[in-house]
C-alpha cells in the first residue's frame, strides 16, 4: 500500500500538484495527463527526489520524510530523460545502485542481457546513445527489492524489441509481488500489462 496524504507541491508559489488523500494497493498504475499536468512531479516526489509538503507512507510502516533511506530501498525510480556521470561506465553504475538498493550479487546480469546492454557495459554513459541511456535507466530501476517501481515515461526513446523486453520484466515482478506506477502521455498496451489501472492527473489533482 502506497498511501499519499495533504500532498502538495509548489513551484515559485503556484500550486502545481495536489493530492489530499490517495490510497494504492497492489497493481501496476497508468498515469494518465496532458503534458505538465503534473505526472513528473508526482513520481519524483515518490521518489524522494523532489520536496513536498504532505506525507508519503509505504506499507503502513516507512515515511518518506522520517526513514527516507528504508524508503528509497523499497521505491525504485526511472526518471524520463535520465542523466548520469558521464565519466561512470555502465558496469559503475550497476555496481553503485546495486550497493544502495543491497541488491542480490548478479541481479543485475539477467536485465543487462536481455535488453541487450551486456556489451557495453565498460563504456562510459557518457557515450551512450538517448536509447541506451534509458535502457540502462530501466535496468537500475529493477535493481533490488522493490516493492513499488515508478517509470516516467517508459515508452520514449524504446525501440518496439525493447518495449517487449519492459513488458516481460513488469509482468514477472508483478507476479512476484511488485507493484508499478507508470506514466505516459502515449497509450499504453494494455493487452500486455497485467491488472492495468488508470490514475488521471487534471486540474492539478490526482483522481481514479
Amino acid at each position: 500500500m502506497l498511501h499519499i496524504s495533504q500532498f502538495e507541491k509548489y513551484y515559485q508559489g503556484r500550486l502545481a500538484l495536489q493530492v489530499p488523500s490517495l490510497a494504492l494497493s497492489r497493481g501496476v498504475y497508468w498515469i494518465r495527463g496532458a503534458n505538465g499536468s503534473g505526472k513528473s512531479t508526482l513520481l519524483k516526489a515518490l521518489a524522494g527526489v523532489l520536496d513536498f509538503k504532505g506525507k508519503v507512507l509505504l506499507d503502513e510502516m516507512l515515511d518518506l520524510k522520517k526513514q527516507p533511506v528504508g524508503y528509497r530501498r523499497r521505491v525504485n525510480f526511472a526518471e524520463a530523460e535520465p542523466i548520469f556521470p558521464e565519466f561512470l561506465t555502465g558496469r559503475e553504475m550497476c555496481a553503485l545502485f546495486a550497493a544502495a538498493k543491497q541488491a542480490p550479487a548478479g541481479q543485475e546480469g539477467h536485465y543487462l542481457e536481455s535488453i541487450g546492454l551486456q556489451n557495453d557495459l565498460d563504456r562510459p554513459v557518457g557515450g551512450y546513445s538517448s536509447g541506451m541511456l534509458k535502457k540502462l535507466s530501466l535496468v537500475l530501476a529493477f535493481l533490488g527489492q522493490p516493492a513499488w517501481i515508478l517509470l516516467d515515461e517508459p515508452l520514449i526513446t524504446m525501440d518496439t524489441a525493447a518495449l517487449a523486453v519492459l513488458n516481460t520484466w513488469i509482468r514477472d515482478q508483478y507476479a512476484a509481488g511488485v507493484s508499478f506506477l507508470l506514466s505516459s502521455h502515449q497509450p499504453l498496451e494494455t493487452g500486455s500489462l497485467p491488472a492495468l489501472q488508470t490514475l488521471l492527473v487534471e486540474n492539478n489533482t490526482v483522481n481514479f
